[in-house]
């Protein structure tokens, strides 16, 4: 296993613990703790979305010459999470559980999913299209999610 595929499912875990320090706080109305939770969270996954978009869908698209496969179809979930995020931010400044509740369990489930065909289906792609490249990429890859750690 090469370390792109170690990195990336490793930060997909810390976003989900973000994830769910975040729907806890909203559960016991700790909205102030709530709002630095969720934005430490969004600020992570946000980090993850950027890190394969401008490093690790390119690369597998170079290297594959494949730009409306896989990729594509990350994309345009990673834009349906982007706009789910958007309401938890909204249901968290606006102190509305049952709102963040609702979209919190949709962005679940297309989280889950989209970590499950990123981990076993694009993942292993891209190390075997990138061949030894793919260790090279999963330390920039380390790199980017680790400043998005600070």
């Amino acid at each position: 296993m090469t370390l792109s595929a170690q990195v990336l499912p490793a930060h997909h875990r810390h976003c989900d613990d973000l994830f769910v320090d975040a729907e806890e706080c909203v559960q016991r109305g700790d909205w102030a703790v709530a709002a630095t939770a969720f934005g430490h969270f969004h600020d992570q996954i946000n980090t993850h979305f950027d890190a394969e978009e401008t490093l690790l869908f390119p690369a597998f698209e170079a290297a594959t010459g494949m730009s409306s496969g896989p990729t594509q179809m990350m994309r345009h979930e990673h834009e349906q999470m982007r706009s789910l995020l958007a309401q938890l931010e909204a249901a968290c400044a606006a102190h509305d559980g049952e709102a963040y509740a609702g979209s919190a369990e949709t962005l679940l489930m297309l989280m889950q999913q989209h970590n499950m065909k990123e981990e076993n289906i694009l993942y292993p792609m891209c190390d075997q299209a990138l061949g030894p490249q793919a260790e090279i990429l999963g330390s920039k890859l380390d790199a980017m999610l680790e400043k998005g750690h600070a």
